[in-house]
């Protein structure tokens, strides 16, 4: 297949290593809360209030670790949190204390907040070109079915084992992130800065914050990535209670959004690569896709259609909307956000903009279920603005950004015959 064929040496180890993280992800993303239960003895609550406090930490982590990009390098970085995170989840299963599984939440936390940014900055230091776009998208269907195999295998380990399986799949987790720090390291070392590329002055989160057009792309993202935490905590509060669907066909929508990602994200986002000549306005039509499906929500809590299968085929379709508009958006965002960052500190550029996401994350249960209170319809229209004003943003910002981070094919450079003449002139 040609979306197999690597584009750059070094792209079946990282690509392998993406895969096998998602497995050992999807083995505990959907049982969370029941499979740390299983595996320290802990009571829920208490549960629930150390992985919201090391959540937050491991937020703030995400700045240091984007500082160790930039001074060690994004290879040993990826592969050092790999090597945490197989660590730490292999130690779940003997933190039956409260003192010892802060500890190792702590460290999950850390190393999974912060290994976005680690692995977005060693994307960019392989790929170029439309092969980094290519590889976004190649990485999030990855993702996508990998954690749908992973669910697999824990249902069937805990469907054999008993209680048992949480701690199997506890270990089969720490090991798969082990086996991905193993395929990161086959992956070759980062070429060479170039010695041409001018020192900005000052240093650090400082030059970050001056650069005005990044800062407003990571405003953009904030905005759209509000929506993409509407999936997971809000949709399924407001289709059992809104819309009064029944628990067991909620399911039906995460399955169709993770079979799309898995099987389309690739050809969907080349798709989008020659139908817009810009990342930007990839991006912004990605976003505009989310929020029409947002006010297609809307809508349908305010139609409401009689018989649950009118129901269902409402919400699918907004979802299926929704997941378009996925596929579009987040690999040309993503490379764009790589391409917008300058080499020397792209560690920094990178953390600053995954900060974005782990916001909107931390932000959106809060708010929709606020919002839910009230009317449920409120927290969709909120999404549908958000997203509105990130597309809009982004088609803004797209002017203010580096050409070679904005176009997908670079405009030819000048002849070194012309070159050579302007410069007698």
């Amino acid at each position: 297949m040609s979306f197999l064929r690597p584009r750059f040496p070094g792209e079946r180890a990282l690509v392998s290593g993406i895969a096998v993280d998602a497995v050992g992800s999807g083995m505990y993303v959907p049982f969370s809360l029941v499979f740390f239960r299983h595996v320290t003895g802990l009571p829920l609550p208490l549960i629930g209030l150390v992985l919201t406090v090391t959540g937050l930490v491991g937020i703030a982590a995400v700045p240091v670790v984007g500082i160790a990009v930039d001074r060690f390098g994004a290879r040993t970085m990826q592969i050092s949190l790999y090597v945490v995170r197989g660590l730490s989840f292999a130690c779940f299963p003997l933190a039956h204390a409260l003192p010892v599984f802060a500890v190792v939440a702590l460290l999950t936390s850390v190393g999974t907040r912060a290994f976005r940014p680690a692995q977005d900055a060693r994307i960019a230091e392989l790929a170029d070109g439309t092969a980094r776009d290519h590889l976004q998208a190649l990485s999030r269907s990855l993702s996508n079915a990998g954690l749908g195999a992973g669910t697999l295998i824990a249902s069937v380990v805990i469907a054999t084992a008993g209680d048992f399986g949480y701690t199997i799949t506890a270990w089969l987790n720490g090991a798969s992130f082990i086996a991905a720090g193993f395929l990161a390291s086959r992956t070759p070392a980062a070429p060479p800065r170039s010695p041409v590329i001018p020192r900005a002055p000052g240093g650090g989160y400082r030059v970050v914050a001056r650069d005005r057009p990044f800062l407003g792309l990571v405003c953009a993202n904030l905005l759209v990535a509000l929506g993409f935490s509407a999936l997971t905590s809000l949709l399924p509060l407001y289709a059992t209670g809104s819309l009064d669907l029944p628990e067991g066909l909620v399911g039906s929508a995460f399955l169709l959004n993770t079979v799309l990602c898995a099987t389309l994200g690739v050809p969907v986002a080349a798709l989008a690569r020659r139908c817009f000549a810009t990342r930007p306005r990839a991006a912004a039509a990605g976003a505009a896709l989310f929020s029409l499906s947002f006010l297609a929500q809307a809508a349908l809590g305010t139609v409401r259609p009689h018989g649950v299968p009118l129901l269902l085929a409402g919400l699918l379709g907004a979802v299926l909307v929704m997941t378009v508009g996925e596929m579009v958006y987040s690999p040309s965002s993503g490379a764009l956000s790589q391409f917008a960052a300058p080499q020397r500190l792209r560690g920094r550029y990178l953390a600053t903009y995954q900060l974005s996401w782990s916001l909107a994350y931390a932000l959106g249960p809060t708010v929709f279920t606020s919002l839910l209170t009230v009317d449920g319809r409120l927290p969709w229209l909120l999404v549908a603005v958000t997203a509105a004003l990130g597309s809009l943003l982004l088609t803004r910002v797209e002017r203010h950004l580096p050409a070679e981070a904005v176009a997908f094919v670079p405009a030819p450079a000048p002849a070194p015959g012309s070159a050579a003449t302007t410069v007698a002139k």
